[in-house]
């Protein structure tokens, strides 16, 4: 028999790996908070479209409301419960979800930032599990349809990275691997923590500019003036992440350190990593935002203070300076109160 496994949180993310899921077969549940999007995809399936014909697809699915997941004392114990959603979110959803759990199943945190910590508090280190979801750029349009903005990686690009807290391989590591391989490319990795401040470095100098700016991923990515103020939130995410002593991955490619010999005046160095970004900018959706951008767009709370928040708050426990990260910490507070102040200019003055 195939594993039972739920999706808490049915967002763009959740829905985009798991409509693949049930794609391939696998006896997948979605559970969400939002009706109008659990009725659509109960009576109509998940629709799932990107920039290719081949992208789109609808999957028949079920998906149980929050209020109807008791349901599950019903029914066969969960095998793998992966937790999509928001960071805030993350230890009530863990509790939610706790008592249906089989004796030998786990959590798999599909996330952003770091969350591993407050799930293992809940459930014990050993039903915890990452996967790091880098460059899968999707979105919701409306109820059950998931939208993916930028291209299918593939070999250019490792996607899901999937690792245990531990740093070991394990059958289960490998199979939560494999099944999000159905969505795109995948790996096992033994560096989960380097892995998580590696993505976070990525989300920290993007997914803010956009919520504070107001702009797309592409618009920022051809002004000089913002691709300066990511350099720079990227510069300081990765100082303080070696600092605190983990082993960062290369970003796009390039290096960790070019980021700190760019800030340091190193021409080449700020050179190779303006044209990356312009070239990223250039792929997929011109109008597509990271995460955070969609959340302002919605009205919605950002993780800025599990993101950006926490280069601030590690900096501050080792001593690093993380001037900039304060400072759009501050810029996105100040849109989420007011979604009129956001513009590039609120960005443009940040870098000291």
């Amino acid at each position: 028999m195939g594993k039972k496994i739920v999706f808490v949180g049915a967002g763009a993310v959740g829905c985009k790996v798991g409509g693949h899921m049930l794609a391939n077969g696998e006896d997948v549940t979605f559970i969400d908070g939002w009706p109008e999007h659990v009725n659509k995809i109960n009576s109509d399936g998940l629709y799932m479209t990107g920039n290719t014909p081949e992208e789109e697809i609808t999957v028949k699915g079920r998906a149980l409301h929050l209020t109807d997941v008791q349901k599950l004392a019903n029914e066969e114990p969960v095998d793998i419960a992966f937790v999509s959603m928001k960071s805030y979110d993350t230890q009530w959803a863990t509790q939610l979800i706790k008592p249906y759990l089989a004796p030998d199943g786990f959590i798999v945190s599909l996330q952003n930032c770091m969350n591993e910590e407050f799930i293992a508090a809940i459930v014990g280190w050993g039903k915890v599990i990452g996967t790091i979801a880098a460059k899968i750029s999707v979105q919701m349009p409306g109820p059950a349809h998931v939208h993916r903005n930028g291209p299918i990686m593939g070999d250019s690009h490792t996607v899901f990275r999937v690792g245990e807290p531990h740093g070991r391989v394990t059958p289960r590591a490998e199979e939560v691997a494999r099944m999000c391989g159905y969505c795109d490319s995948y790996m096992v990795t033994t560096n989960l923590w380097g892995e998580r401040w590696t993505k976070l470095v990525m989300n920290a100098s993007s997914n803010p500019m956009s919520a504070a700016s107001g702009l797309s991923s592409t618009d920022i990515s051809q002004d000089a003036d913002l691709r300066a103020v990511k350099i720079h939130l990227a510069a300081e995410a990765i100082e303080v992440g070696r600092a605190a002593g983990f082993n960062l991955e290369k970003l796009h490619g390039i290096d960790c350190g070019e980021w700190l010999k760019a800030v340091s005046g190193d021409k080449a160095a700020y050179k190779k990593i303006e044209d990356d970004y312009i070239a990223m900018g250039k792929k997929g959706n011109p109008d597509g935002r990271p995460s955070m951008g969609q959340d302002m767009q919605k009205g919605r709370r950002t993780e800025i203070d599990f993101m950006n928040g926490l280069v601030c708050m590690k900096g501050k426990e080792l001593g690093i300076l993380t001037p900039v990260n304060d400072g759009i910490v501050e810029a996105v507070k100040m849109a989420e109160k007011d979604g009129s102040k956001a513009s590039p200019e609120l960005v443009k003055g940040l870098i000291p």
